[in-house]
């Protein structure tokens, strides 16, 4: 009976630890927000690098999450739907961006707040947009030696 007690009582730590292990995954990515969202939109000629899930950061910090894109057919733009907590006001002439974290590291699209007095509401698109850049592209020009002075 007593090894029965162990296994038990062995097996329940193990459970206990796992749910602890997959509640503070949760929080660290984002994905059970103790604090409400609403959406943006905006416009990319090029996404590469975003997808869903991947963050959206202000000033460097994490802000909200990408949470839908998908190609629009006539326009040929990826269209991204993203979140932003709530509290946080976003110019209504901020741009967004998407940023590499460096050279090995992902990407994230990030606002880069104006100045106006006036803010975003929910389901609003940010017009002012500029994709990602192309670090391949960036190199075999480099490696080409195309300065771009006209020569």
């Amino acid at each position: 009976m007593s090894e029965n007690t162990t296994e038990v009582i062995v097996g329940g730590a193990v459970l206990a630890v796992a749910l602890g292990f997959l509640v503070y995954a949760g929080q660290a990515t984002g994905l059970s927000s103790a604090q409400g969202e609403y959406e943006l939109a905006a416009s990319f000629r090029s996404a590469d690098g975003v997808d869903v899930g991947t963050d959206v950061r202000m000033a460097g910090v994490k802000v909200g999450r990408v949470t839908g894109i998908e190609l629009d057919p006539t326009t040929y733009r990826a269209s991204t739907v993203f979140t932003v907590q709530e509290g946080i006001e976003v110019p209504d002439d901020s741009a967004v961006s998407i940023s590499s974290e460096g050279l090995l590291g992902g990407n994230y699209v990030e606002i880069l707040p104006g100045g106006s007095p006036f803010y975003f509401e929910a389901g609003d698109e940010i017009e002012f947009t500029q994709g990602s850049v192309s670090l391949v592209s960036l190199l075999m020009k480099f490696v080409a030696g195309d300065e771009g002075n006209g020569e």
